[in-house]
């Protein structure tokens, strides 16, 4: 497997403009650096806004960047070569709907250049692999949105690409089926591809990536595996650490008291202390606190942060960039530029 990264990006700027007189100007994407080696699976969160489309349409050269350098397998993102190389499942892929699952692939593969006979044997094998056995001669206008996803799925891996590009994978399926997907991905990671993928269920990116980068207002705010991203914003945020303790009720109530916690009964005659704490110098009062005060300690829990909280406290922090600034021109520019 090569050593060149599957997506690097350095540097890369986009700035959207609107208007004629008064020209407002968007900074979208502010200097991003991100690597993503070969052979992850690799999750891009972001609020809304944040630039996370931006940044898909850039890699592959929907979007014009305004400055910086983006490679996808050590190509120029958005060339022929790369793009060839690469799958892509948008978020709302539309498919004709006269088409069936059969016929809407054989389009896919020749706009894409794909030989007839590898068309005719990959169709099949990815018709039983995401799970449309049986249902690929109806016509997609009777499809699901969770059908459709899964079509979509298999067009972006009709050529066998290095890298899968997926924006929101999951959306519209159920349980099950959000567990197939990600079922495929573990399986496609263990064949060496590369999938890149953004998600808002934040619970999914965290049972199937390898590493996650968090994106807001054009700025990455965090980079790295689930464990470290908890450990990067820990300090940021309160832990919640649940103590069972026995002993003398007024004594248990004391030692809540003091913290700002809350105590509740437990069927075996033991007591639930729950209290938040700033640092582990906190937990260790609070440890020294219950045991002065005679009550004896049964078990200790601290929570651990949730990918959720991490991404909630990573938006959280304000950022000194401006989102816009007006200036005075006469030269028009679409809000959006396209290849």
């Amino acid at each position: 497997m090569s050593e060149t990264p599957a997506i690097q990006v350095t540097g890369l700027e986009k700035e959207y403009r609107d208007g004629v007189l008064f020209k407002k100007r968007f900074q979208a994407l502010r200097g991003i650096d991100l690597e993503v080696p070969r052979g992850e699976v690799f999750g891009l969160l972001g609020p809304n806004g944040a630039g996370k489309t931006t940044l898909i349409k850039i890699l592959l050269g929907i979007v014009r960047r305004t400055g910086g350098d983006a490679w996808l397998l050590g190509l120029p993102a958005g060339s022929k070569l790369a793009r060839r190389r690469i799958g892509y499942l948008p978020e709302n892929l539309t498919f004709p709907s006269h088409h069936t699952a059969l016929s809407a692939l054989r389009l896919y593969g020749r706009l894409s250049f794909v030989p007839e006979e590898t068309i005719r044997r990959r169709s099949d094998e990815l018709i039983e692999l995401v799970g449309l056995k049986g249902r690929e001669r109806e016509h997609v206008r009777r499809y699901s949105k969770g059908m459709r996803q899964r079509l979509g799925l298999a067009q972006a891996l009709l050529h066998d690409p290095e890298l899968l590009i997926m924006d929101e994978p999951t959306d519209g399926l159920d349980p099950l089926g959000r567990s197939q997907i990600r079922q495929l991905i573990h399986l496609l990671k263990d064949q060496g591809k590369t999938i890149f993928l953004n998600s808002h269920i934040l619970q999914e990116v965290e049972l199937v990536c390898d590493r996650v980068a968090i994106l807001v207002g054009g700025e990455v705010r965090g980079v790295g595996t689930p464990m470290e991203l908890m450990e990067q914003f820990h300090a940021k945020s309160r832990t919640r650490v649940r103590a069972e303790v026995s002993g003398d009720e007024a004594a248990v109530g004391r030692v809540a008291s003091q913290f700002d916690g809350a105590v509740g009964r437990l069927p075996d005659g033991r007591y639930e202390v729950k209290v938040t704490a700033e640092t582990q110098a906190d937990v260790d009062c609070l440890v020294d606190t219950i045991r002065q005060g005679g009550l004896s300690l049964h078990a200790l829990e601290r929570s651990r942060m949730t990918l959720e909280e991490v991404f909630l406290t990573a938006v959280a922090q304000p950022s000194d960039t401006s989102s816009s600034v007006v200036e005075a021109t006469v030269v028009a520019e679409p809000l959006e530029e396209t290849v």
